[in-house]
């Protein structure tokens, strides 16, 4: 009998590793990866930036994995309060949602006087500050905004967002347009009135004396240009 004890206990002791829980990864490691990643993503971002990723709530376990990587989630942005995703790439992996916050510190753009709604921006109409920046769209060169228009009134001192501009119609609704196209051996020019707003770039659709509407894109002011 004690023999056979002897026997069960050498077992036991060899072959333990097999038939005990897998060896658990580290979250320090896990945490690791997931800066590492922010920072190859924020390499060309302006500014002064700061990272901050909360720790891992230490009830979590996890298997140990050697073919760990970092992703960024469909939806977060790497400014501002994020999220960061971590996975085991191997049989029978894991994945692990990260909570992080990115701000960079660097001059922005705010309104040095009250703005009308449909006003033009010029310089002037602007002051530069530095602060932390923590959303992205935030104003930070003045080349973004000046000689755009302004969607709608605000007050002085708000800081300017990208979306608040847009870029000033070339062509109105109601308006007298030209519209132009040249191919090889051909010109063609004719006069509609514009159906819509249309900046630079944009789509316009004009109604011609036919009664036909005809799709362009804006050029300049007062002409339309029917693609080839």
């Amino acid at each position: 009998m004690k023999k056979l004890f002897v026997m069960v206990f050498f077992a036991l002791t060899v072959y333990a590793p097999s038939v005990w829980p897998d060896e658990k990864v580290d979250h320090v490691l896990i945490r690791k990866v997931a800066i590492e990643f922010i920072q190859t993503k924020i390499e060309d971002m302006p500014g002064k930036v700061a990272i901050k990723v909360d720790d891992i709530d230490p009830r979590i376990s996890l298997a140990a994995c050697s073919q760990i990587e970092a992703f960024l989630p469909v939806g977060s942005s790497m400014l501002g309060k994020t999220s960061i995703g971590v996975r085991c790439n191997e049989k029978n992996g894991w994945t692990l949602f990260m909570s992080a916050s990115i701000t960079s510190t660097m001059n922005m753009l705010v309104s040095s006087k009250p703005l009308q709604q449909g006003q033009v921006i010029h310089a002037g109409d602007y002051t530069i500050q530095s602060g932390e920046i923590s959303q992205p769209g935030i104003v930070t060169n003045e080349a973004q905004i000046v000689g755009k228009v302004l969607k709608f009134s605000i007050g002085a001192g708000q800081l300017l967002k990208q979306d608040m501009f847009r870029p000033p119609y070339v062509v109105t609704q109601g308006q007298s347009v030209q519209l132009f196209s040249e191919g090889q051996g051909f010109k063609l020019r004719t006069e509609g009135i514009a159906m819509n707003n249309a900046a630079a770039g944009q789509a316009a659709q004009v109604k011609v004396t036919s009664g036909q509407i005809i799709s362009g894109i804006a050029k300049s002011d007062g002409i339309v240009e029917i693609p080839k």
